[in-house]
């Protein structure tokens, strides 16, 4: 019985063993060889968790490139500023390769303009460089019922964006200077990134959109292909020679995140909120 123990124990130190020296090999096949993807979908409303992963692939030595995979039609104007810089940092380290899914609009396209190359399938939507701002009226609803709102304020613009009246015409003016320095900052973010003149940007810096094909004619992208057509080039750029490997982040399944991804945008408009957007709106 002893001498069974002794064989057993024997068998378990030698996958022990086994097992780390397995690990310590993929490790070393890896090393060097490898890209991050970074997905970046749905609308930017946060830039927290993009932030994180793009800093630690720039950090890590066996990551030659990073993949940003954008399929979002854009959002809250800060966030995508904020992964715009991030990007911009990336850039100046490692090569920073951008697949363009079914849409990389507005604040989609922002983040992306700073890369060192941007890839997009024939039919992506993109481009969408302008400002919007949303401003809920219920003015007419609250004179059919019967409800006023009384205000006490220290400022006189102080509720220019209050949904309870009308916007008023020196309102207007001001909210339309605010937007037009922010569509500004867009376009400089832009002609930046892409290494254009300010002029070439706002000519095309209307709003207006763009499938691949035409984006490409426009300077706002560089090639057009798929996702496995941008890992070659992520690949090919930082002299990676074979199959490259594919790191990511694995998602964890929670209820916060469920909830904030899954919500459609009809429940979370029952609370209207005034926000300054790089958002395409089909």
């Amino acid at each position: 019985m002893k001498k069974f123990f002794m064989v057993l124990l024997g068998l378990l130190i030698l996958l022990v063993i086994v097992s780390i020296l397995l690990i310590m090999m993929q490790k070393s096949i890896f090393l060097g060889d490898r890209i991050a993807l970074v997905r970046i979908e749905g609308m930017i409303a946060d830039s927290k968790n993009s932030i994180e992963e793009i800093k630690k692939y720039v950090k890590d030595p066996s990551v030659k490139a990073i993949l940003l995979r954008i399929d979002s039609p854009g959002g809250a104007v800060a966030p995508a500023q904020e992964i715009y810089e991030e990007v911009k940092k990336a850039v100046a380290k490692k090569n920073v390769v951008v697949s363009m899914g079914s849409i990389a609009a507005s604040g989609g396209y922002y983040i992306a303009s700073p890369a060192t190359k941007i890839i997009a399938n024939p039919g992506t939507i993109t481009g969408s460089i302008g400002v919007i701002m949303e401003i809920p009226n219920l003015e007419g609803l609250m004179n059919k019922i019967g409800v006023k709102t009384e205000v006490v304020k220290s400022g006189r613009h102080k509720d220019l964006v209050s949904m309870f009246r009308g916007i008023r015409k020196k309102d207007k003016e001001i909210l339309q200077r605010v937007l037009d320095n922010v569509h500004e900052q867009f376009i400089m973010a832009v002609a930046e990134g892409r290494k254009m003149s300010p002029a070439d940007v706002r000519k095309i810096a209307d709003g207006r959109i763009f499938t691949g094909e035409q984006a490409i004619k426009a300077g706002l992208i560089d090639e057009l292909g798929n996702l496995e057509d941008a890992v070659q080039a992520a690949a090919n750029l930082s002299g990676i020679k074979g199959e490259p490997v594919l790191v990511s982040k694995k998602e964890r399944l929670s209820l916060i995140n469920l909830l904030r991804d899954k919500i459609p945008k009809e429940f979370s408009d029952i609370f209207p909120t005034v926000k300054i957007k790089y958002l395409f709106i089909p």
